[in-house]
């Protein structure tokens, strides 16, 4: 028996009432007014959950330029668009086919402004063992042990996953049995079809790799629009995604996340992930799309011998903003991090990193390392980055650093001197500079056009 769920709980009186915060609580209502459809049994838990979101959100102030993590980041021009809950919308699977990677055809699940569409997915190349799927579709015994698992990582109390915890629309859910092996990279598509009025959608998803289990998946935002997205049309939405990642032990895990917003997108994403003993878990974070985007990443090691790599590329022009944080947690000795995150930015655009790495003394023999490489292609383009690295351990291996440039006119002369004209030495360069990245996306289709995307985007 299926049901729907939506909460209606808190109001703060006492809160700030700057219009910052009336901005929130406006947000917090519109989330809170959202229905998911789900298995009637489970709408108590689902309830607590939102009401207990709710009260996160409600103690919170929405975040200024005064708050040290939102330093770099100004939201002031979202909190100047009133924003609607998004409805439903339908799609074709001709509209969708231009998003669906070649090599996902049969391990797909498509969610259009936040919702599961059936009837666009196919997963019938995915072997036993794996369920993919919304949390309506899981059996009942599994769907309250899924439910034990959503917001529950740490971090989970922060202003915008709160907010998504209150309201979201569904949950695509994709769980590996244990020593469940999947070959296939599995696609979760996330949609959004632009309204009339600015729209305000929040995605959600949740994995989990039980022990021995080894998957590969991308997590993909896009919009239906005419054209290249890329240019604004005054059509202005707002993305609030969470995503919670649980890779048990011997587990292993390859994540792309993927984002193409459009020129008018606002998207604020957070990736939660927790690591038990001997477990491997990657990142590949690509970020082409929104005016205003940011990727909140955290990864807390949870056991030892926990190996962890992030790559990440932005590749940002015109008056885009970017920004990135993550933060990895180690907790156990023996710990494993490698991070490189290259930002490429034109125009008048402003990429800002922010990197943590925790090594506090119980994590002894940690080898953890950390670099960010930033390309100013304008003089008038920007980069913000903190590499931040907090060690209390005295055994361990630990480096990162930070690099900003140009393009190096050395390079761009030695390649001339062999016959290659100064805008294919460019293209070289750059070619080169973002490839270091995208040679590790593990699906060939998506390394191909996420190449020609950047190669679009850099030429003069």
């Amino acid at each position: 028996m299926a049901g729907e769920v939506s909460s209606h709980s808190i109001s703060n009186s006492e809160q700030d009432d700057s219009p910052a915060n009336r901005y929130l609580r406006e947000l917090l209502r519109q989330s809170e007014e959202q229905k998911i459809p789900m298995r009637a049994e489970n709408s108590g838990l689902l309830q607590e959950l939102r009401q207990r979101a709710a009260y996160d959100v409600a103690q919170q102030q929405m975040p200024t330029r005064k708050d040290e993590d939102w330093r770099f980041t100004d939201l002031s021009e979202l909190r100047e668009i009133h924003f609607l809950r998004v409805q439903p919308a339908k799609l074709s699977p001709a509209d969708i086919a231009p998003f669906v990677l070649p090599e996902a055809q049969q391990s797909c699940i498509v969610f259009v402004n936040g919702v599961y569409e059936p009837q666009l997915s196919d997963t019938s190349a995915l072997p036993s063992g794996l369920f993919v799927g919304n949390l309506a579709q899981l059996r009942v015994e599994d769907s309250f042990e899924a439910i034990k698992y959503i917001a529950r990582q740490e971090g989970s109390k922060e202003v915008f996953t709160a907010l998504n915890s209150t309201g979201f629309p569904d949950i695509a859910i994709l769980w590996a049995k244990a020593n469940a092996v999947v070959e296939a990279p599995i696609h979760l598509l996330f949609l959004t079809v632009l309204g009339d009025s600015p729209t305000f959608c929040q995605p959600r998803g949740l994995v989990i790799a039980e022990k021995g289990s080894s998957l590969t998946f991308v997590e993909h935002y896009a919009v239906i629009a005419e054209g290249c997205s890329d240019t604004p049309q005054n059509r202005a939405y707002f993305t609030n995604s969470v995503m919670e990642v649980f890779v048990k032990e011997n587990a292993r895990v390859n994540h792309t996340r993927n984002q193409r917003e459009s020129g008018d997108g606002f998207h604020i994403g957070k990736t939660a992930v927790s690591q038990e003993k001997n477990s491997h878990y990657t990142c590949n974070a690509i970020t082409l799309g929104g005016k205003l985007s940011r990727h909140n990443l955290d990864v807390w090691q949870k056991g030892k011998q926990t190996e962890t790599h992030l790559n990440g590329l932005t590749t940002i022009g015109q008056q885009q903003v970017a920004d990135t944080h993550s933060a990895i947690l180690l907790a156990h000795p023996h710990g494993m991090t490698d991070q490189l995150h290259k930002c490429i930015v034109d125009d008048r655009a402003r990429a800002i990193f922010n990197g943590k790495v925790c090594v506090p003394k119980d994590a002894q023999l940690t080898n953890a390392a950390q670099l960010n490489r930033n390309l100013l292609l304008s003089p008038r383009a920007r980069v913000d980055t903190k590499p931040e690295l907090q060690i209390t351990a005295d055994n361990v291996k630990c480096t990162h650093g930070a690099t900003v440039s140009q393009i190096d006119s050395d390079e761009l002369f030695y390649l001339q001197s062999r016959g290659i004209n100064a805008d294919d030495a460019r293209h070289l360069l750059l070619d080169a500079f973002a490839g270091e990245i995208l040679e590790r996306l593990p699906v060939a289709s998506l390394r191909k056009a996420l190449a020609q995307c950047v190669a679009c985007r850099t030429y003069d």
